[in-house]
Order: structure tokens, then C-alpha cells, then sequence
């Protein structure tokens, strides 16, 4: 399993980079995982948007799904247009993205699969498994296992024991994290620290940890020290082009 970081930016991209974007592959399957703002350039310097086999989406807010749009555009806009591409996501989550074009423009670009939260499915070769973690709107976090590898990314979410769990004895935790060491009180129910991360990291015994969803701005060096301080395998943080190899 390969996952390449298109981006992992909180809230809005800072400059050269990008949101919440994951490009997981596996016997040549592409699935993408969040597509947030400023995600579809950076995708399409790796492969040109028909070669995507499927979308999974986390939660509705832009920085998680806004590139959507431009992907389906960048399928449908075309003299051949590729087979309609599955997406995955909660119930109504993509309302808002999908009603931006003209009604009919897209119809035929994408196939929509709303899933109940907590179920799991098959999207190509990966198992996946979804679990409701909190956060300010339905977010689904996704265990996805290929193999004998297992990848763990939680969208956006509070703190909770089923972070733990969805994380348990994976490779690889690709973990919220929009703050170092505190986040602000109106928002604990809903976001993570880094130092937080780490600590449901080494609870899970997931052999790395990759941090994600960094406020643009973020000291990374102090990110990666507060997730240590609680879990002592391999830290690394989200930027656009990381490539990680699950093998």
C-alpha cells in the first residue's frame, strides 16, 4: 500500500500547499481520500484525473471535499469522459459541493454511495472500515486494510476512545492534529493536539504515526516534539509530495 500526501493543511492551504488530500494506492487501484482545497493540482502532477478509481470523503467541510468539484469537472469536461467514478461518503455530506455546478453537468461523472457510519465495504482491494468520531459536523474515520498493511486516518475529530480503536495495530495512524499542546476550549470536543495524537498512538500500538490537518503557521518541529513526547515510534507530518510506503 502507497499513500502520497497531496495535502495536509487545516482549514485553508498555505502557500505551495494544500488541505486534507490522500492518494492511497494498491494493485494499481487509486483511491482518494478527502480532497480538499487546492488538492486537484497537486493530484494531477501524479496521475491525470480518469486514472482515479474511487473517492472516499470523511465529513463536509470545504478542506475535506471543496476539489471534489474540479475532479468531476476534469471527468465530465471532456470528449471522452471516463466511467462514472464511486464516491463514497455520510449521507447528505456532499450536498453543498455537488449542487455548485448547473444541475445535470456532473450527473453522469460520479456515482454516489452513502454509507451508515460504522459499516464496512469493499472500495476495490482495500477493506474499509468506518467508525463516528466527534466532531462538529458526521465525520467517519477509515480503517483501510490491504494485505496484510493497514492504514488509519481519522478525518477531523475530538478525542476519543474510538480514535484508539480505529488505530489499533495499524502501520500507519494519519492523525488529526490542528494543534501542538492545547486546543482552544471551544473547540476540545471537536479537534486534536499533536501531543494528544501521539498519546492515542502508542494507547493504539500503531508502528507510525503521521500528523495531519496542521494550522497553517504550525512550529512542525514542536508538533512532532509534543506527539513524542507521548509515543516513541517514527512521527513524520503531512506536507504535499510525501510519499509513504506501508510495506
Amino acid at each position: 500500500m502507497l499513500l502520497t500526501i497531496l495535502g495536509g493543511c487545516g482549514a485553508w492551504p498555505a502557500a505551495g500547499q494544500a488541505c486534507s488530500g490522500y492518494l492511497v494506492e494498491h494493485d494499481g487501484f487509486r483511491l482518494l481520500v478527502d480532497l480538499g482545497y487546492a488538492t486537484v493540482p497537486r493530484l494531477l502532477e501524479q496521475v491525470s484525473a480518469d486514472q482515479i478509481d474511487a473517492v472516499f470523503i470523511s465529513h463536509g467541510h470545504p478542506d475535506h471535499c471543496a476539489d471534489l468539484s474540479p475532479l468531476l469537472r476534469a471527468r465530465a469536461m471532456r470528449d471522452d469522459p471516463p466511467a462514472p467514478l464511486p464516491v463514497y461518503s455520510l449521507p447528505g455530506a456532499l450536498d453543498a459541493v455537488l449542487a455548485l455546478d448547473r444541475p445535470g453537468l456532473l450527473t453522469d461523472a460520479y456515482v454516489l454511495h452513502e454509507f451508515t457510519v460504522g459499516s464496512g465495504f469493499d472500495i476495490g482491494p482495500f477493506r474499509a472500515q468506518t467508525r463516528l468520531l466527534p466532531h462538529s459536523v458526521p465525520n467517519a474515520g477509515i480503517r483501510l486494510t490491504a494485505g496484510e498493511r493497514v492504514l488509519a486516518y481519522t478525518g477531523d475529530s475530538g478525542p476519543s476512545p474510538d480514535r484508539v480503536e480505529l488505530a489499533r495495530g495499524a502501520d500507519l495512524l494519519l492523525a488529526e492534529a490542528t494543534y501542538v499542546n492545547q486546543v482552544p476550549e471551544d473547540s476540545r470536543r471537536y479537534l486534536t493536539s499533536a501531543r494528544q495524537a501521539g498519546r492515542q498512538a502508542l494507547e493504539a500500538d500503531a508502528r507510525h504515526l503521521l500528523l495531519t490537518h496542521l494550522q497553517p503557521g504550525t512550529d512542525t518541529p514542536a508538533a512532532r516534539a509534543a506527539a513524542g513526547a507521548g509515543y516513541d515510534g517514527e512521527i513524520g507530518i503531512a506536507t504535499s509530495g510525501l510519499i509513504f510506503d506501508l510495506s
